[in-house]
């Protein structure tokens, strides 16, 4: 096949993917998780049932790949909030903000503690570990957080810590958490 069909093919397959996650995110912010039919995909796409089956095995599978590209705008995101940010004090805490407010608005419930199995999540929670030590790391060696436990230690505390703003119902809330969490990462005097 020639070089512009193969082209026009891959944008289309890419095409019908993004508008059918972008459909199950629409159903999700309406109705829930669990609301995300592969009927209801169809309707709202436009596109039929049985092209949807062509590149997706179920409902399951949209919400998956839905979920995983997610994960890959928080994870862009935050990267976008360290490199604002001045200085390694002030890039911790912003990324920190961010996060925390990524998790107060974090759906919840069983369907989506489904989604958040599969190698897609571990593959993310070793970066969002890598980025945020790094980040520590930064901050330590400028004197802006304490130096006492190593970089992986610290980081695992303050990915828990900051696992508390889930469910939090405001922006004030949340940052009263991100606070709490940087005092406690002071440098020892």
């Amino acid at each position: 096949m020639p070089k512009l069909w193969n082209e026009t093919i891959a944008s289309h397959r890419h095409a019908v993917r993004e508008a059918t996650m972008d459909a199950a995110a629409a159903v999700v912010a309406e109705s829930g998780l669990a609301a995300v039919t592969m009927s209801k995909l169809a309707e709202r796409t436009g596109i039929g049932r049985a092209t949807l089956y062509k590149y997706f095995a179920d409902a399951d599978a949209v919400l998956a790949a839905w979920h995983e590209r997610q994960i890959a705008h928080h994870l862009h995101h935050l990267a976008e909030v360290r490199d604002r940010a001045a200085g390694p004090g002030a890039r911790l805490a912003a990324v920190l903000e961010a996060y925390a407010q990524i998790l107060a608005h974090h759906h919840s419930g069983a369907m989506a503690a489904g989604l958040h199995r599969g190698e897609h999540v571990v593959r993310a929670q070793q970066r969002l570990h890598e980025f945020v030590r790094d980040l520590l790391t930064d901050a330590a060696e400028a004197g802006k957080v304490r130096d006492d436990a190593t970089a992986d230690e610290l980081t695992r505390y303050v990915l828990h810590a900051v696992s508390a703003a889930e469910g939090l119902d405001s922006s004030a809330a949340v940052h009263r958490l991100v606070a709490i969490i940087l005092t406690g990462l002071g440098p020892q005097r």
